[in-house]
């Protein structure tokens, strides 16, 4: 057996709302739209995982998603620049990535990291 994709499924009363910080904030696109559920995506191949944690690492809480992405400054200035809801970093972490948690409009919070290098 092989698992060949895990979506992750975002409750949000104003999917407009939620959609639109989604591909603003990362370029995401639009592959399903029935009204009730839209699902975004980008063109990149991405491996399965799921993460099981105890707290977020440098005393931040568990995020409710973790999106990584090839430039990091580059998103948190877009981040900014949307005045979004950022509540942590941008911070170099001792295990190695460069991170910074932002809220999405349905209030989840996101770990968006890069790896340098």
């Amino acid at each position: 057996m092989t698992v060949k994709r895990i979506v992750a499924n975002l409750p949000a009363a104003r999917i407009s709302e939620v959609q639109d910080f989604y591909t603003r904030l990362f370029d995401l696109d639009v592959v399903m739209d029935h009204g009730w559920i839209v699902t975004l995506a980008s063109g990149a191949a991405a491996s399965v995982q799921i993460s099981i944690a105890s707290h977020g690492g440098s005393g931040t809480p568990v995020p409710d998603l973790s999106v990584e992405v090839d430039d990091v400054d580059a998103v948190f200035a877009r981040a900014e620049s949307l005045s979004l809801d950022i509540v942590y970093g941008p911070a170099d972490e001792p295990w190695g990535v460069r991170r910074f948690y932002v809220r999405d409009p349905a209030g989840k919070l996101l770990n968006i990291l890069a790896h340098p290098g």
